[in-house]
């Protein structure tokens, strides 16, 4: 049963985790290497990268799931090798999987509260608390600015992005100081993206430090503060938003070198007229 927690939040700027070339390594397959960041207080800090950059990875190792195997993470300053999601929640760390992991047919609040339900009463009459864990998702909902109809309707009954940000709402009632968010947006629409890239912005602005993960530098941008690179494991740099451009981005995402290589090699097989390659080349000159 998880437990309500009582961390307070650093100043804005304060650095939670930091790590210095973590690395991870599974016998001789290396998974991630060299990789270097610092999430702060009231900063959303973008990771990036197509599958297989090592964005699961890093994320598994910062939740407690995957302990690193190289480099140094430290945790309020201090050296930490996590050993469990339990103990990074101790530490006020929460992830949110693109699974969400919820219940549909359950309500709202009861998704809320799974696994960390109040009860009251004594022995064989302890009973589950539900007035409380109604006014309690009702009331943490509303500061998140999340106006949902009803907390008993089935959460199977929300939009994807309305379960995403009742599962932000989740982790800030129960104490986190780092929400880490794993491609919250890669299966929805355009507006349901944008509920949930206003919810991100909303915990930035209550203190909290983000982790946004995604594929997207165009869901990444508008609500990022620093965005961090990764191919094949690697490390591409971090970046300020003051430093680049949306272009930039997208143009290291999809790797412009490789692209007019590769473009090249399509055109002396398929030729010059073949749609693929004026896609390919139209996608270059952007």
């Amino acid at each position: 049963m998880i437990e309500q927690q009582t961390h307070e939040l650093p100043p804005r700027g304060t650095t939670i985790i930091e790590a210095r070339g973590v690395g991870k390594s599974y016998g001789s397959v290396l998974a991630l290497s060299e990789v270097s960041t610092t999430i702060n207080a009231g900063e959303v800090t973008c990771v990036l990268g197509d599958n297989g950059a090592g964005k699961s990875t890093f994320i598994k190792i910062m939740a407690g799931a995957h302990p690193h195997t190289d480099g140094v993470l430290l945790i309020d300053g201090e050296a930490r090798n996590l050993s469990s999601p339990r103990e990074a929640l101790d530490l006020g760390i929460a992830t949110v999987f693109q699974d969400l992991a919820v219940v549909p047919l359950m309500p709202v609040w009861r998704n809320f509260f799974l696994g960390s339900e109040p009860t009251k009463g004594f022995g064989p009459m302890r009973r589950l608390d539900v007035a409380t864990m109604k006014a309690a998702t009702r009331s943490e909902l509303i500061a998140m600015g999340i106006d949902l109809r009803d907390v008993d309707q089935p959460i199977g009954t929300l939009s994807g992005g309305e379960r995403q940000c009742v599962a932000i709402a989740r982790a800030v009632h129960f104490g986190a100081r780092v929400l880490i968010l794993d491609e919250p947006t890669a299966a929805l629409g355009v507006k349901q993206s944008g509920v949930v890239l206003k919810y991100i912005a909303k915990a930035r602005d209550r203190g909290l430090g983000v982790v946004f993960i995604t594929h997207n530098p165009h869901h990444a941008y508008p609500v990022g503060d620093r965005f961090m690179l990764l191919r094949r494991g690697r490390s591409m740099g971090e970046f300020p938003k003051d430093e680049v451009s949306m272009d930039d981005l997208t143009s290291m995402m999809a790797g412009g070198t490789e692209l007019e290589a590769l473009s090249q090699e399509l055109q002396e097989t398929l030729g010059a007229d073949s749609g693929i390659v004026r896609d390919m080349q139209a996608e270059l000159r952007a």
